[in-house]
């Protein structure tokens, strides 16, 4: 199940359950999408994957009965992440990855 990490790991803006613009790689690295698009170029500092839109988790649970869905149940990280690579070692990532597609990567 996805961490519904409460910020971006660059800028360490906030980025709450219902962030539309939180992405993540497959690694559930987080990051907002003004720092995806315009700092890593879609690319994540970490593995070299494709940053995506971080699915929204509802906030209930809309089946019946109840099986225990939704935020109320499952709900998103308290614990905020930063990126471990320095402001150098994500622009070299970036410019060596970013015009490959990402799934060529």
């Amino acid at each position: 199940m996805l961490q519904l990490r409460p910020n971006c790991e660059l800028c360490d803006v906030d980025l709450p359950p219902a962030a539309v613009d939180a992405r993540i790689c497959s690694y559930e690295c987080t990051y907002c999408a003004d720092c995806a698009d315009n700092v890593l170029l879609n690319v994540c500092p970490t593995c070299g994957g494709g940053l995506e839109p971080r699915p929204i988790r509802p906030r209930h649970a809309y089946r019946t009965p109840d099986i225990s869905l939704g935020l109320g149940y499952h709900p998103a990280s308290e614990t905020r992440k930063h990126s471990r690579w320095s402001r150098e070692e994500i622009a070299a990532m970036s410019a060596r990855l970013a015009k490959i597609p990402p799934k060529e990567r």
